[in-house]
């Protein structure tokens, strides 16, 4: 019989259970460890400086070409200065936390409680492990400078929309969202023009939220940019 999950038990509704249950079963004791996890991640990281947050799958093999421009591009960007996150699993998170390490930056994983995964790559060096979803995701988003999106699956989407959503809506600022690989992305874009656009689901500045690219330095250079940019307002404006 298949585990349940901290999210599945959280989610779980069944108005004909009648089970006497302890306080620690309750979603009351559930909501203070949730308020656990956001106060152990935020004093986690707190500390770590700009940081970038690199999503993509982890189904990925060692051997394949994205598995190499993602080291290759967390190295480059651990070299300017940025922490790497990731969510500390296989294929292309281990890549992006891998490429920290040979450059001596700092890899971080925030890794997640799933019936199929054994815990953090070998490559991290700060793992902080969750049991929810929706708390995980605040910690990619809140300390990130940028995301880097390699091609993924249902997760990486996920992450990608919740971001955009964020930014559209101005619930963060504007950072650079990157999807690298323009070939796998493009199909994606196009039907986002073709359809989204074209009905006016999104407006045409929506679609510069998205950046497109296929080369690690460029995306270095993009989030160099962008950081030091972000660095200029905050100090005129204090």
């Amino acid at each position: 019989m298949k585990r349940l999950t901290d999210d599945e038990r959280l989610f779980l509704h069944d108005p004909h259970r009648q089970m006497k249950r302890d306080f620690t079963h309750t979603d009351p004791w559930r909501v203070l460890r949730i308020m656990g996890e956001f106060v152990e991640g935020f004093d986690t990281l707190a500390g770590i400086g700009p940081a970038v947050t690199i999503f993509g799958s982890a189904r990925v093999q060692a051997d394949a070409p994205d598995y190499h421009a993602a080291i290759e591009t967390a190295k480059r960007l651990a070299e300017a200065g940025f922490a790497i996150i990731t969510g500390g699993g296989p294929g292309i998170m281990e890549a992006a936390n891998r490429g920290a390490r040979e450059a001596n930056g700092f890899s971080i994983g925030c890794t997640i409680e799933l019936p199929f995964e054994a815990g953090a790559n070998s490559y991290v060096d700060l793992e902080i492990r969750f049991r929810y979803f929706f708390v995980r995701k605040t910690m990619f988003v809140k300390y990130a400078s940028a995301f880097v999106i390699f091609p993924g699956g249902f997760g990486t989407l996920d992450e990608l929309f919740e971001a955009l959503t964020l930014i559209q809506t101005s619930r963060i600022h504007n950072f650079p969202v990157i999807l690298y690989d323009s070939a796998y992305w493009s199909g994606l874009i196009t039907w986002i023009k073709e359809k989204m656009l074209s009905e006016g689901k999104v407006n045409a500045n929506d679609l510069n939220l998205i950046t497109l690219c296929d080369d690690p330095s460029e995306v270095c250079a993009l989030i160099t940019t962008s950081h030091a940019e972000r660095q200029i307002m905050a100090e005129r404006e204090q």
